[in-house]
Parts: structure tokens; sequence; C-alpha cells
């Protein structure tokens, strides 16, 4: 069984959040429907799973119920004695394609007689339409695909390798260059496999690469067809930039240009589509900041973005041309920017992170501009030896002004400082997390002194 992070969540969800409801979303095939049902199966005598897109008969019977005491009736009458009472879970599954039954959780919720989980993908494309989002019953967690730290636990990096590794990120120390070595072939393995757990078990399974691109293969058809039924009014357009992301990530400047959809094309035409595919965790945007100052979102340009994909082994699956065997052979004639900048974008957006990137034509381009704790993080990807080139970070790091204290360089190198500057293995990159909130922020204050003034 494939180790996931997010398991952690759902069991620390139930045991502070008792009368809620908990929905996971994300892109198809993320392993959403596996994971809870593990984790249910290991919690509750009685697990009761009601798949809507199995069984379209059931979005009918509960989009007609008129309220939570309606669907409990039918679910009774559905699985009768298996419905113990305090000892049950109930789990909707691709619950978008009834979305009543999101509307009515509030109430199933406050009967308080079962516990519900509920999956979604593409929930990101229906949530306007949906009339009443039950807040305050429900709480939303986003999957993804594996990250490198769950793939290299799946390859059998123990956890005392990982908190080595950690330690040297966070003491800027090198890594053993045996274990660097290892760890950088492990990356590279990831850049083929990906992280959606079907190719990741084939994988591990047969160890045919040959095999994860049949699965790889399956899951770019799953989402073509999905764009056809979701969406049949943009499905043209959506298609034609879903097919696009590969060549245009490998693209001079790796900005989407609209022009490669259509000489004539203007971004509102094209709008709804790039949202839809990042609503349905296709994809993942990177805006421009005009300035790299906090909080970046008041200086994003919607209008100017890179669109990467959500799994960087569909993506090497989508680029073709025997590409797998050209990363094993580190086949130098090839540029591969483009998927370690993919892989980034990837980490980053799965460990909580907003991402942009910095483009003037005063200082150059930064490929990634995060945020954290109140300050700018510069971010540079590299995939070749010339990783200490960096001109653009450096005017943006030496420009008082700015005031930004930190750039990373993640490249095939070791760990190394310079500087402002600290140069990070490639596979680092999994200890980039954006930090919690604390649970409680206390702030006791007295405004007494106001009565003295009256």
């Amino acid at each position: 069984m494939l180790q996931r992070k997010i398991t952690e969540r759902i069991e620390a969800f139930y045991r502070n959040h008792p009368q809620k409801a908990l929905m996971i979303i994300g892109a198809r095939q993320v392993g959403k429907s596996y994971i809870i049902e593990d984790y249910a199966k290991k919690h509750y005598q009685s697990v009761i799973k009601v798949d809507l897109i199995e069984n379209p008969d059931y979005v009918s019977l509960f989009s007609k119920a008129k309220n939570a005491e309606e669907i409990l009736l039918r679910l009774s009458a559905l699985f009768g004695d298996r419905m113990i009472p305090g000892k049950t879970m109930i789990f909707f599954d691709e619950v978008q394609e009834c979305r009543e039954l999101i509307t009515q959780i509030k109430y199933l919720v406050q009967d308080g007689t079962y516990d519900y989980i509920l999956s979604g993908s593409l929930l990101g494309t229906v949530f306007k339409d949906i009339v009443s989002v039950p807040v305050g019953y429900m709480d939303i967690i986003e999957m993804y695909p594996l990250d490198f730290e769950e793939f290299a636990s799946a390859n059998g990096v123990g956890s005392k390798v990982i908190d080595a590794l950690r330690n040297s990120f966070e003491k800027k120390q090198p890594v053993d260059s045996f274990l660097h070595e290892r760890m950088m072939s492990l990356f590279e393995l990831y850049l083929i496999v990906g992280g959606m757990p079907a190719a990741v078990s084939a994988y591990l399974e047969t160890k045919n690469l040959r095999k994860v691109a049949e699965e790889q293969s399956a899951i770019i058809r799953l989402y073509r067809r999905d764009i056809s039924k979701y969406d049949e009014n943009d499905r043209l357009y959506l298609n034609e930039i879903f097919d696009l992301i590969p060549s245009e990530l490998n693209a001079k400047n790796k900005r989407f240009i609209l022009k490669s959809l259509n000489e004539h094309a203007r971004f509102d035409k094209y709008y709804d589509s790039f949202l839809w595919l990042k609503n349905a965790g296709v994809a993942i945007p990177a805006n421009v900041v005009d300035e790299p100052q906090v909080p970046l979102v008041l200086s994003k340009n919607q209008n100017l973005f890179k669109l990467f994909s959500n799994d960087v082994g569909l993506l090497a699956e989508q680029y073709g041309n025997e590409i797998q065997l050209r990363i094993l052979q580190h086949e130098t004639a090839m540029n591969f920017g483009a998927i370690y900048e993919n892989v980034a974008a990837e980490e980053l957006t799965a460990h909580g992170y907003a991402i942009y990137y910095y483009n003037s034509k005063k200082f150059g381009e930064i490929d990634f501009v995060i945020e954290e704790n109140g300050k700018v993080i510069l971010i540079e990807i590299k995939s070749g030896k010339d990783y200490y080139r960096h001109n653009a970070m450096d005017h943006v790091l030496n420009h008082e002004p700015y005031g930004i204290e930190n750039g990373y360089v993640f490249c095939s190198g070791n760990v190394e400082c310079a500087g402002k500057v600290t140069y990070y293995p490639i596979y680092m990159l999994m200890f980039l997390q954006k930090k919690e909130l604390p649970a409680e922020i206390m702030y006791d204050a007295d405004f007494s002194d106001l009565n003295s003034l009256v």
C-alpha cells in the first residue's frame, strides 16, 4: 500500500471535528477513494460507500430527496442493517455528480447518527453552481499526486534517510556524496513515473516503464473525456490548451502564448477554459508578479502565466519520443528545464504555497516567487550544470528597496551557501513546506482605559 501524508490529516480531522463532515477534492486518479476507504475500514465497524459514477441511479435517488431525513431513509432502504448508529462511516464518492448532497450534508451532520466523508473530482468547476455550501459543517482538503517524499517512501527510502536529508536542508550542510547520487537517481525516476498512484504501483509491481506509460496514457485519455463531458461549450478550447501544455513549457520563455491557440485569440475568450483546468486540478498556473513584494497577490498579473501539468509523469508521457529512456541515459542534447520546473510547481503547490514567477525588462526572469512568514523567497530551478548562473536572482537580491533576504537554487549539485543564495539538490524541494498557522491564536485586548476618556 502506498503511504500518503493525507491519511494523518484525515485522522486528525475526525479526532478534532466530530461534528463536521470532510470532503477530499482533487484531480481524477490521485487516490482519493482508496485513501478514504482504507481509513474508514480501520476506524469504523461499518463503511457504506455510495459511488455516484458507478451507480448513476443513486444520483436521481438522492437528488430528489427533499431533506436529510429522506436521504437517511433512502440510505436505509439500500443498505439496511449496515447502518449502525455511532459506528458507521458513510462515504459519498464522486459527489460532483449529485450536488444536492453537498447542500444537505449540513443537516446530515446535525442529525449526528453517522459520520460522513465525501470525495469529489472537478469540484472546483461546479462549486459556483451549488446553492448553499455548508460552511461550518464541512471542511475541505485538497489531495494531489504523490509528492517526491511519498514517492521516495514507496521506493523503500526509510524515515532515517529522510530525517538525515531534512537535517542537511535545515542546517544547510552538504549531503553524503553517495546518498546524494542515489537520491538524484531516484529523482530522475520520479520524472518518468510521476506521482499518480496507478503509475507508481505499476512501476513497483513490474519495474516496467512500458506498463507505467500505459497507465499514464489511460489517465490522459480519462482527462480528455472529462473535458468533453463537463464543459460542452468550451471543450475545443480546453482540449487545445491541455494538449499545448508540454510544448508551451518547453518554449524559451515557458509562458502560455495565446497565439499558439489562435492568431487572433483574446484572453477573455479563453479565460474560463484556463480556470476550468485549474479548478479541475488538471493544470497548475503560475501568474507573473510585477513586483516581488508582499503580499504577492496584489501585484499578480492575471493575463500572464505559465501553465504546468498536475503530474510530471503525465507530462513526460505527453512529450513522447522515448523521453523516459532519454532521461535515464542523461542525454545532454535534451533540455530538462521544463520537466524540472514542473516538479517544482507540483511540490510547491502540494506543500501549500501560491506560486508566482517574476519577470521584468530591468532584472530578467525568476522561475518562482513564493511568500513565507511575510517575506518573499526567490527560487530558481536549474537542470544543467551551469546552476551558478542566475543573474536575475542576483539583481533582485541586491536591489535594496525589495529587501529580499533569501534566494534558493534547486539543482543537481549538493548543498552550498553563497551570500544570500543557497544551493539545494533538486530533490530537497520536498522539504520546502509552508508553515501552518497554530491551531489557536490568542489575543486578549484590554480597552478599559477608554472609560477614562468619557
